[in-house]
């Protein structure tokens, strides 16, 4: 049985403000909170609310039939309690409904698995940590920003623990292959792949209100007959994008969300079926292998890291991001404010705005003018941000010191979080017991006691006057 696995990606980024050379060292605030509160409640009022309320809607018609993942960054997280919490109360009463499965990916939304192996494990667990505490469930399977993939990446999320992850069905990668199997990682056989097929999630991303496409305009039942005809054997069809697609990248006008609630209906007729992407790896066993010695991801016609690693700016900001000292500092360190900016200056959009490309689809840009106005801003905000780092620790302490302290840190967090499930299991194990206990104190006494006031004691003779009494 065909089965339909959907997924989306809800990050926006935090924006910098302008920030000259001369504010190096005096102003340690780099964000434009305008327009990041502009921003946000924009696209939450135009897409988020939208389209999870319409989702909430079909869970309610069609029960646990329909199903649907989410992934959502610790950055937006951030944005989203700050000034559009509705959002958060939406995907909530989603996760109540058991329909829904959130992933991890890196809190930052960054390029961590390209830079810094122990910054991508961090803040991925960090993650997670944050979605158990929303929502109750600690996720199973990973998403890297922007689906950034390669053997090595695949690797690392196995070693964390990770039964599955998501992956672009590049062409080029592909060959022959169909992206509609389950796969598994080359290095390492117990992380399972989900390919997402770009063809069928960009019908709907990018071309759905086109009309100079030759499908325009698209409907559910076409759209659904094209999964239905596909060879037999190809049964998992990922659809994978942005949910700002519903409602930004297609107006709300083009009646994407019509067209949204009726893929369940149609589906129905057509005995396709909807799953999570765990419910997807449990069910079907991976084929073969899927090779991708270098970085694949589903941004641009590429498929690569060249929209944010192509040109010679993007890579010297690369390079002082994730140098070693500076990492290992920042892991070290328990300064609030400085993890915080590290997120957010990781954040993949700072290094695509610089990107010189020849984009197909209009480039947004935030504030800047151009890709070397980006890049003068960012490297700005970023050399006063290094200052602060290294000013935290002699320039004396080695790197195998501060790697030392940070392993500390880490197997604190590790017998701090043991130390958490043993409280919770012993919890669990209280609470099964307490009712037994308390059955019988509950049962009301059979003759009321006699009030304290009604009858006095005696008082017991003591001391002299003891000795009084036995004389008579």
């Amino acid at each position: 049985m065909k089965t339909i696995c959907l997924y989306f990606e809800i990050h926006q980024p935090n924006h910098l403000k302008r920030y000259r050379f001369f504010d190096i060292g005096t102003d340690h605030y780099y964000y434009d909170d305008y327009e990041n509160e502009r921003s946000i409640t924009d696209t939450a009022q135009r897409s988020y609310l939208p389209a999870l309320r319409t989702m909430l809607e079909m869970t309610q018609t069609y029960g646990k039939y329909f199903r649907v993942a989410f992934s959502v960054s610790g950055v937006v997280l951030e944005l989203l309690e700050q000034y559009a919490p509705e959002v958060i109360d939406l995907l909530q009463q989603l996760n109540d409904t058991g329909c829904v499965e959130f992933l991890a990916e890196p809190y930052s939304h960054g390029l961590s698995s390209l830079g810094n192996a122990d910054s991508f494990v961090e803040e991925t667990k960090r993650q997670a940590r944050k979605m158990k505490e929303l929502f109750g469930h600690t996720p199973r399977v990973l998403r890297n920003s922007s689906l950034i993939y390669s053997d090595e990446i695949g690797e690392m999320a196995a070693e964390m623990g990770f039964k599955g992850m998501l992956a672009e069905g590049a062409k080029h990668i592909l060959g022959w292959k169909s992206p509609h199997y389950v796969y598994h990682c080359a290095l390492n056989p117990r992380l399972s792949l989900l390919l997402r097929d770009y063809k069928l999630s960009d019908d709907i991303s990018l071309r759905f209100s086109d009309r100079s496409w030759s499908e325009y305009p698209l409907m559910a039942d076409r759209y659904v007959k094209w999964i239905a005809d596909l060879p037999k054997g190809e049964d998992v069809v990922n659809i994978f994008m942005e949910l700002c697609a519903l409602g930004i990248y297609q107006p709300l006008s083009s009646n994407i969300l019509e067209f949204l609630r009726a893929l369940p209906a149609v589906a129905m007729q057509n005995d396709i079926v909807f799953s999570t992407p765990s419910e997807v790896i449990a069910k079907n066993k991976a084929v073969a292998p899927m090779e991708m010695q270098y970085p694949v991801s589903w941004n641009d016609e590429e498929r690569d890291t060249s929209c944010w690693l192509g040109n010679g700016m993007q890579r010297e900001a690369f390079n002082k991001l994730y140098d070693e000292k500076i990492v290992g500092r920042i892991l070290a360190c328990r300064d609030r404010r400085i993890k915080q900016d590290w997120d957010r200056l990781q954040a993949s959009d700072n290094l695509r705005f610089m990107t010189t490309k020849a984009m197909s689809v209009h480039m947004y840009r935030s504030i800047y003018d151009s890709p070397y106005d980006a890049f003068t801003n960012y490297m700005n905000i970023l050399g006063d941000f290094l200052k602060r780092v290294r000013d935290m620790f002699s320039e004396d302490v080695e790197n195998d010191e501060l790697n030392s302290l940070y392993t500390q840190i880490a197997n604190m967090d590790v017998e701090l979080n043991s130390k958490e499930n043993e409280i919770s299991r012993l919890r669990a194990r209280l609470e099964k017991y307490e009712p037994k206990k308390a059955a019988p104190e509950a049962q009301p006494a059979e003759t009321p006691e006699p009030k304290a006031t009604e009858t006095k004691p005696k008082k017991r003779a003591t001391g002299s006057a003891a000795s009084k009494a036995k004389k008579k």
